[in-house]
């Protein structure tokens, strides 16, 4: 088993005032050599966007965009005719294929809205754009990984064009789970959302990455309650 240690300190972080952003990897005005990516997971951005604000008209090209609202509501738009809210509890995909033109805004005028935007590359360039979402409350677990990506549109949760699989995790105190890989010679990036989980001897609180890699399963053992991502992916 290989190992990785992100600690939430040291990510990448931009303030322009509307957006509070930290950066797993490289991103933006954030670059860092050894932060490049994580197999195919390219991008972790910690969104905090100001009431009312947000990000205006923009271009995607061939990857896979999700987004994991964490507080509050986010106003997506985009040329394939979506208007839709998103808000905590719902996970929403977008395959940006041969080009889409989107923007997504804070709705409320009153509160923060805070997100997870999480860019994986495709195994397939050239599809057709496509936009899905749904809201994770029937599936969620207590206890227990739920899975909320996968490359079947048959599987739970939403899909992408990519052999990855994402989980969320809601523990109490001593909990112990394991995750078996679905693919060999995927990795598993681990985020912790809230909480304090350990791992290979290693202690993770809250906004730490941890990668693992070059192994079929894995055991983690909950110190406080916790909310937790587990996105497994290829690693080349």
């Amino acid at each position: 088993m290989k190992t990785i240690l992100h600690k939430s300190d040291t990510r990448g972080h931009v303030d322009h005032g509307w957006l509070n952003s930290y950066h797993s990897f490289s991103f933006g005005n954030y670059h860092n050599n050894e932060r490049m990516n994580f197999g195919v997971l390219r991008v972790l951005n910690d969104d905090t966007v100001a009431a009312g604000r947000g990000f205006g008209t923009h271009p995607h090209r061939n990857m896979e965009i999700i987004s994991i609202p964490l507080e509050g509501d986010l106003q997506h738009m985009d040329d394939m005719g979506n208007s839709t809210l998103i808000k905590a509890g719902d996970v929403q995909v977008m395959s940006a294929g041969t080009g889409v033109m989107h923007s997504e805004y804070n709705k409320n005028k009153n509160k923060e809205v805070k997100f997870l935007q999480i860019w994986v590359i495709p195994n397939k360039e050239g599809v057709p754009p496509r936009y899905d979402q749904i809201s994770v409350e029937d599936i969620a677990t207590k206890n227990s990984l739920y899975q909320i990506l996968s490359p079947s549109p048959d599987d739970s949760g939403v899909w992408i064009h990519q052999n990855a699989w994402f989980h969320l995790g809601n523990y109490d105190t001593g909990a112990i789970d394991s995750y078996v890989l679905k693919q060999k010679g995927n990795g598993i990036y681990i985020f912790v959302l809230d909480g304090e989980i350990e791992i290979a001897d290693q202690i993770l609180n809250k906004r730490d990455g941890f990668g693992i890699w070059e192994t079929d399963t894995f055991k983690f053992k909950i110190n406080s309650t916790s909310n937790i991502l587990v996105m497994e992916v290829p690693m080349n």
